[in-house]
């Protein structure tokens, strides 16, 4: 199975999902183990059955063998033997103990003592270690403890200070958003006890709680935008006309970003917000240019909306340049490992550059000439009755 996916969704994998990119995962909350994989389990029954589910598994639960000894206190006792005196001998056998130091040529060397290799390969080795006994003699394991091999977690997963299991499915045959709320109708149907739970996650639920808060704030940050241009232009009429404008300008940024194969990094999004602030900025200072000239008493109509233009080509084309030349070399660097997302920030925004500077001085002026010479008078007559 080969997936292909950028650096920055395959490290977000690793730490918000502990490394699972399947697209449909069920986690599975819980205190005990046994029980925690027995609803683990039921979990994966329920959602067994629906359709476009392959591959569904419950994982989170890799096990390796331990040693486990279990001292028998009263035949320890009659040896004049301590638990800790058992075990210590066990663990010597299979992890070995630190008994010294040695110091040579500003260097520490660790000497630890352990059992040799063949008699760490079969269990009854360690139940035949002769273990010393406070009055000079020695016992067998066997005798004071009892040894024996059992399956144990090599890794135990938690999350908010519970333990957790995941059901992993791939999709197949529908697309993974039906599939997923689905899965998540299913999860209201299994009964859990109190302390258990199950959530849904996923490289789909986690795509839209992305999508989700990234449209709610750029919502917020449009309806800010739109009324920090009404406190400038003074005119509704005019700002919404400027706002309608501002797509048309950033669609060289799109094609750009489609001509680089279409993925949008956090290059390409910082080479968006370039683009739109440069496209704030030159019409904010182009309408404030034409309400100055109207101000001062200039001739109305097609001419002063020429006229505005006309003195703002210069400062445009120049802003507009300078950005575009500091970003060129960047652009024919290649991908050069460390530019990679710097590359697709200059291609975004040379694109966004040359058709949000054609907007301003081509469509912009038609826009002043419509509605900016009425929605100015408007706004002097009301803040003049206001006096």
């Amino acid at each position: 199975d080969t997936q292909v996916q950028t650096y920055t969704a395959g490290l977000l994998a690793e730490t918000i999902r502990g490394g699972s990119s399947r697209p449909v995962v069920v986690r599975v909350f819980g205190p005990d183990h046994a029980v925690l994989h027995d609803k683990a389990e039921e979990v994966r029954r329920s959602l067994s059955n629906i359709f476009g589910l392959v591959d569904m598994q419950v994982v989170g639960e890799a096990m390796e063998p331990l040693i486990d000894v279990k001292v028998d206190l009263a035949a320890a006792a009659r040896h004049g033997l301590k638990p800790g005196d058992v075990r210590r001998a066990a663990s010597t056998v299979f992890a070995g103990i630190e008994a010294g130091r040695i110091f040579e040529q500003q260097k520490i060397f660790e000497v630890v003592v352990w059992s040799t290799p063949e008699s760490r390969n079969a269990l009854t080795s360690v139940n035949d270690l002769l273990i010393e006994t406070p009055n000079g003699g020695a016992v067998r394991m066997s005798e004071v403890a009892e040894v024996s091999i059992k399956p144990t977690r090599a890794v135990i997963k938690r999350e908010a200070i519970s333990n957790y299991l995941e059901v992993v499915a791939d999709v197949r045959g529908r697309d993974v958003a039906s599939a997923q709320r689905e899965v998540e109708r299913r999860l209201f149907d299994v009964k859990l006890p109190l302390g258990y739970h199950a959530e849904a996650i996923g490289t789909y639920a986690d795509s839209a709680d992305s999508r989700a808060r990234v449209l709610a704030a750029a919502a917020c940050a449009i309806i800010g935008i739109y009324l920090l241009l009404q406190a400038a232009f003074a005119s509704w009429t005019l700002t919404t006309a400027m706002i309608a404008v501002i797509p048309a300008a950033l669609s060289g940024a799109v094609l750009a970003a489609l001509f680089d194969g279409g993925m949008v990094t956090i290059g390409g999004l910082a080479g968006f917000v370039a683009v739109f602030a440069f496209l704030v900025r030159q019409l904010v200072l182009l309408v404030a240019h034409y309400r100055d000239r109207e101000h001062a008493g200039a001739h109305v109509g097609n001419s002063l909306a020429a006229a505005s233009t006309r003195d703002r080509v210069l400062p445009t084309l120049t802003a507009a340049l300078a950005i575009a030349a500091a970003l060129v070399p960047v652009l024919f660097a290649g991908n050069i490992a460390g530019l990679e997302l710097l590359r697709q920030m200059a291609l975004v925004t040379i694109g966004g550059l040359i058709t949000s500077t054609a907007v301003v001085l081509l469509v912009v002026p038609v826009l002043l000439q419509k509605f900016g010479s009425k929605s100015i008078v408007d706004a002097d007559i009301g803040v003049a009755h206001h006096a």
